[in-house]
């Protein structure tokens, strides 16, 4: 069974059930100020957890392309990757535990035939302030799964929300326990430095898993306590690639179909084969270069800034370790060259039916970057007497020197580099990022937070505004809102000039000072077109669509560049909120910075007047 059939099989199982089937969301969130990656399919459904009503109804189904940033440095074992795809149902306060547990049994024992012998399943334990999830344990029991196939775990295994345990949730944020179905790889032997007894959650790789039946169904409290939902979320996930590992027991997910020819496509291109110590490298090359090539396709240039950081660090990475397996260490003048990543490449359009060049491009001329800045490096090492491991850290942040080659170099001159040092180092700036990730996430949509909500709204006023005055081939490419400001990227070619930015900024105050009302409709998609409402029509929408109009019976300027029809709203956007009920909740803003991002994309900052 193919990875397409477990995709095909799983939509159409759920969609025989009642379910909607829903477009997938960008990898790169464009209306959403959250986060900088479409992370999971539960992430652009954030709002109707909380109880807004969606398009589409209470039962939804998906296949979602998503990145993890925070996983980078995980990816190496056998299971770990930062793309992936996730197959995704939710119920929006309609059925529960009861339909959903059997549901999934059904599709992974029937559908794809996995031995049910094989197949474990987690439960919430409890805690003091959530009960046992008794529940879900009789009704696996009457599913058939034995006791000794049926494990209990605490908060830090079993219970899901975006900041992990109830203690890391901020207020407003959503959560509860969760089940999740594991499969056994019987081929794998257990390793005791995991432990002495193997269970579903070791790290020991016997165990995979596939599924993740999350039952949203508590809201933390500014108190600090939780308390029930008005309504009870079912939100699952099941990784394609581990799905495709289960059917076809494979217990490394990088010799399934998804991956096998990437990574031989690597050992081809440096000659070794995959095995033994090659194996860790080999994986990491063959994800980042997975990951990097979708975040090209989704218009990801290498930056040094938000999602372009995380691309250049995926290629530099991936660079850096073709380099150590094919023994080339880095010197002064060695040249890094990409023919080697194009068959690679290749490999990666090949599996997912994707033609073009622009992917090879990209990556060809960041490798170019990359051997100017590792020959910057080289030069910076040779100065340094006495190296420890904060300063092997500094290299490897600065120049992406991994500790590895740090370590040749500092050798060969008679030095011995702290190791321990230098992964404590490591350890503190993963847990910053990880902190800094939950923290974007939590700072947005995810707590409806007031000041971001009214930033929410006034992006559509700043959207509008920018057309009026620069024309209609403004389109919004990505914005990212906090408490103190909004930050919003379009296309544009050129700088704006200072009577323009203050030619918007009027506009927004004067949409705002207006008091123009603010609607939300649910209508038909070919409706939402014939209205002019702006939405990015070269991606899927489902066949209905969430709108936000601003100002009802508006009266268009004459003078304005953008000649809309759209029933009297002054903006009208495809969104799926929060926003303000009138614009004059947001209070006045003031423009503070406009720049260049990347070749036709503008970023401007607004924050409030004062």
């Amino acid at each position: 069974m193919s990875s397409k059939d477990i995709r095909e099989k799983y939509i159409k199982f759920f969609v025989s059930r009642g379910h909607k089937q829903i477009p997938a969301a960008k990898l790169v969130p464009e209306n959403d100020p959250t986060t900088l990656f479409t992370s999971s399919g539960m992430q652009p459904l954030v709002p109707y957890l909380l109880g807004q009503k969606h398009p589409e109804g209470k039962r939804l189904v998906d296949c979602q392309p998503s990145f993890r940033a925070e996983d980078i440095e995980e990816v190496g074992d056998n299971r770990h990757t930062t793309f992936f795809e996730m197959l995704g149902n939710w119920s929006l306060g309609d059925y529960f535990k009861v339909e959903q547990l059997p549901w999934i049994w059904e599709f992974f024992t029937k559908e794809l035939s996995l031995d049910k012998d094989k197949l474990y399943v987690s439960v919430f334990e409890g805690n003091n302030e959530v009960p046992k999830d008794e529940e879900s344990l009789e009704i696996w029991r009457s599913l058939g799964v034995d006791d000794d196939h049926i494990f209990f775990y605490g908060v830090d295994k079993n219970w899901w929300s975006c900041s992990g345990s109830p203690n890391n949730m901020p207020a407003g944020e959503i959560g509860g326990p969760d089940s999740e179905v594991f499969y056994e790889f019987t081929q794998i032997e257990h390793d005791k430095i995991y432990g002495d007894k193997c269970h579903p959650n070791c790290e020991c790789g016997r165990f995979l898993e596939i599924g993740n039946s999350v039952f949203i169904e508590y809201q933390k409290q500014q108190d600090g306590s939780l308390k029930e939902l008005p309504q009870k979320n079912v939100d699952f996930g099941g990784g394609l690639e581990r799905l495709t590992a289960a059917v076809s027991n494979t217990h490394d997910i990088f010799q399934t179909v998804l991956y096998k020819p990437i990574t031989d496509a690597i050992a081809q291109a440096i000659g070794l084969k995959y095995e033994g110590d090659n194996t860790s490298s080999m994986r990491i090359i063959a994800d980042h270069l997975k990951a990097a090539t979708f975040l090209i396709l989704d218009g990801v240039p290498p930056s040094n800034k938000l999602q372009g950081y995380v691309l250049r660090r995926l290629i530099r990475r991936s660079t850096i370790k073709m380099r150590q397996l094919s023994g080339k260490l880095i010197r002064r003048k060695a040249l890094l060259i990409s023919d080697e990543f194009t068959p690679i490449i290749q490999a990666i359009l090949t599996i997912y039916g994707k033609q073009t060049n622009i992917v090879e491009k990209v990556i060809g001329e960041e490798i170019g970057r990359f051997a100017k800045t590792l020959d910057h490096g080289l030069k910076e090492i040779e100065k340094i007497e006495n190296i420890d491991g904060k300063k092997a850290f500094d290299l490897y942040q600065t120049f992406g020197f991994p500790y590895e080659i740090t370590e040749e170099l500092f050798r060969q001159k008679g030095q011995k580099v702290n190791k321990e040092q230098f992964k404590a180092e490591f350890e503190k700036h993963k847990t910053l990022s990880r902190t800094a990730s939950a923290g974007m996430f939590k700072g947005g949509l995810a707590d409806h937070g007031e000041i971001v909500t009214k930033f929410h709204t006034a992006t559509h006023l700043l959207h509008q505004a920018l057309r009026d005055v620069l024309g209609p081939q403004v389109f919004q490419k990505g914005s990212n809102i906090t408490s103190e400001r909004l930050r919003f990227d379009f296309s544009f070619e050129r700088k704006i000039t200072e009577e323009e930015i203050k030619q918007v900024e009027d506009i927004m105050n004067k949409r705002i000072t207006e008091g123009l009302k603010v609607d939300h409709m649910t209508l038909d998609l070919q409706k939402a077109k014939e209205m002019n409402a702006i939405g990015l029509f070269h991606e899927k929408y489902a066949s209905k669509v969430s709108i936000y109009g601003v100002g009802p019976n508006f009266q268009l300027d004459p003078q304005a560049k953008d000649k809309r029809e759209r029933d009297g709203y002054y903006s009208l956007e495809f969104c799926g909120g929060p926003h303000v009920d009138n614009t004059s909740i947001i209070g006045k803003v003031k423009i503070i910075k406009e720049e260049a991002v990347s070749s036709g994309i503008r970023r401007i900052r607004v924050k409030r007047a004062s």
